[in-house]
């Protein structure tokens, strides 16, 4: 299992994983956990509908080793937040963030997510509400302007004014928001990035912690960021790359080399997978897709991913997966097993 992360001189915000719908439920964050001891991991977006009509246990349970570990919100009424993230403080994770960036359709239906940015006093009246209720931090992960506005003045008036109910830690998206004419995955994509933005917010707002969100993909990008604002957040890159995590800490954090193999990971993770079946039920396929590009860039990787992926693998039991996955390609395969 991961060590417990030791004290650390940086900010708790330093480095950290964004959460991602359908992709960083508590078995991706177990993962990022075998490769780093210190970023900070967030959950996919919650509801507050889901946690107060739906199971709490299904959307809130995560293993210890997690820590530290964030508890994403979604919502716009401050009753159902501060209900929800009492709820968050009761399950034991370490920060309750509120959604303010999230452009989909589905979600502004909702009236959360980055339309929440036009209405700076509804999201400082939210955060106070959840800070009356909870000793945790609550933090606010949002853009930084939609549609075409790009005035500096709208992203620093909406910062001052959520910072006034509270707010101490501000996670910068540093793009803009479409709300029409962009799909999700192109509000990642298409407005440009203005990292300038987050420094200028860091500079008006010294008292505040500032991280970065958007496009880091190396290392070089994000130790010219950690000059500049207290920490770096980072998405897609850390799911579909997630062995650049093994580096953070030492790169990041002035940790020791990490003495990590990609093998003693995805045992690791198949001892995990083990206990999961146990103790819910959890079938290993659930587990394995999250860790796909853990041998990226290797020979064998294709294989190795083809195997760890084949549903017409589910009968058998992780281990013995596990066991094929690591044979050399060409290599004799049980009779009853046919791959490729």
């Amino acid at each position: 299992m991961p060590a417990t992360p030791s004290p650390s001189p940086h900010s708790p915000w330093r480095m950290s994983v964004a959460p991602m719908m359908d992709w960083t439920d508590k078995h991706c964050r177990y993962l990022h956990r075998l490769l780093s001891r210190h970023a900070l991991l967030y959950t996919e977006m919650v509801t507050t509908g889901a946690l107060l009509h739906g199971d709490v246990r299904r959307h809130l349970r995560f293993d210890a080793a997690e820590h530290p570990v964030a508890l994403q919100l979604g919502g716009s009424e401050p009753a159902d937040l501060a209900h929800s993230a009492r709820l968050g403080a009761q399950w034991g994770y370490d920060e309750i963030n509120l959604n303010c960036g999230c452009p989909s359709e589905r979600v502004q239906r909702g009236a959360f997510g980055a339309c929440l940015m036009n209405e700076p006093q509804l999201v400082a009246d939210c955060v106070k509400a959840m800070v009356d209720v909870v000793d945790l931090p609550v933090t606010v992960k949002h853009r930084i302007g939609i549609d075409n506005n790009e005035d500096y003045g709208f992203v620093r008036d909406f910062v001052g004014t959520v910072a006034d109910a509270g707010c101490r830690v501000f996670i910068v998206h540093a793009r803009n928001a479409w709300l029409k004419g962009l799909s999700p995955k192109e509000n990642r994509e298409i407005p440009p990035l203005r990292y300038d933005v987050a420094a200028r917010l860091k500079a008006d707002f010294a008292h505040l912690t500032i991280a970065i969100n958007g496009g880091f993909k190396t290392d070089a990008p994000v130790l010219q960021q950690l000059a500049q604002v207290d920490g770096v957040m980072v998405g897609r890159e850390a799911y579909h790359n997630p062995w650049w995590l093994a580096r953070w800490d030492e790169l990041f954090y002035g940790a020791a080399p990490n003495a990590l193999t990609r093998e003693q990971v995805e045992e690791d993770m198949v001892a995990y997978m083990e206990r999961e079946a146990a103790a819910h039920g959890t079938h290993w396929y659930a587990v394995a897709r999250h860790m796909l590009g853990l041998r990226n860039g290797l020979a064998g990787a294709r294989r190795w991913r083809q195997v760890w992926s084949d549903h017409r693998l589910k009968h058998l039991p992780a281990r013995e997966v596990m066991a094929l996955a690591r044979t050399k390609p060409g290599a004799a395969l049980p009779e009853s097993v046919s791959l490729f």
